[in-house]
């Protein structure tokens, strides 16, 4: 019969939860410096909503749906997902979802994800695209994402990530994030950096769009 979850609160959409970037959503490191406009825009999710996991029907197909009742000042939500893992090395995914959360119509706002991802011997591309249609003016996004990983042996591993955002109130500047990872294994010992690179962040030519991230870390496994 699947499953069926009520949370008070914590909980995310059904939508979002496949909502991710392929990239990895590159543009949260930033920690709203770039804007409001550059942060992901989702279906709703908030407390008191539910959850509902479909039951195994096909094998290597997910499905999943969620439902946020109306509030005294909005309306109700509802989103879905399909995640699709039946062919070796593919993952395939469609979310979407809608942000009626605000009082009467103007707002209301529809969102859509996919994403796709193949691994084909030691190298996995992904490609995602992410978009968030509202009523209201000057508020629509599309964010476009990539990642290319590569193995080069079963200690060293590479990637190269990127994403667009296209906000449309952006004064038709987009912003740009970069990202280029690697990680080395040596017995129990894992080190892993990267490099981040956000252009125009703020969807204007203004110097506080332009920073630059490196991360190191270090982990042991006993």
């Amino acid at each position: 019969m699947g499953s069926l979850t009520f949370s008070g609160e914590g909980a995310d959409s059904a939508a979002n939860a496949v909502g991710d970037t392929a990239a990895g959503n590159i543009w949260d490191l930033w920690d709203g410096r770039n804007g409001v406009n550059s942060k992901m825009k989702e279906s709703n999710a908030t407390n008191n909503m539910f959850n509902y996991t479909f039951p195994s029907m096909v094998d290597g197909l997910a499905l999943a749906a969620s439902y946020v009742p109306a509030g005294s000042n909005d309306e109700s939500d509802t989103a879905y997902s399909i995640t699709y893992t039946g062919v070796e090395g593919l993952t395939a995914s469609y979310g979407a979802g809608t942000n009626d959360s605000a009082a009467g119509t103007g707002s209301n706002a529809d969102q859509s994800t996919i994403k796709l991802s193949y691994a084909y011997g030691p190298i996995t591309v992904a490609y995602s695209d992410h978009e968030y249609d509202s009523n209201a003016a000057n508020t629509d996004q599309d964010i476009t994402s990539y990642k290319v990983s590569y193995t080069v042996s079963d200690a060293i591993s590479i990637s190269y990530a990127a994403e667009t955002v296209d906000s449309e109130n952006s004064s038709h500047i987009d912003a740009e994030y970069t990202r280029i990872s690697a990680s080395y294994t040596a017995g129990g010992m894992t080190i892993s950096g990267n490099m981040s690179e956000m252009e125009d962040g703020t969807h204007s030519t203004a110097t506080a769009g332009d920073e630059e991230y490196v991360g190191l870390g270090v982990s042991f496994a006993f």
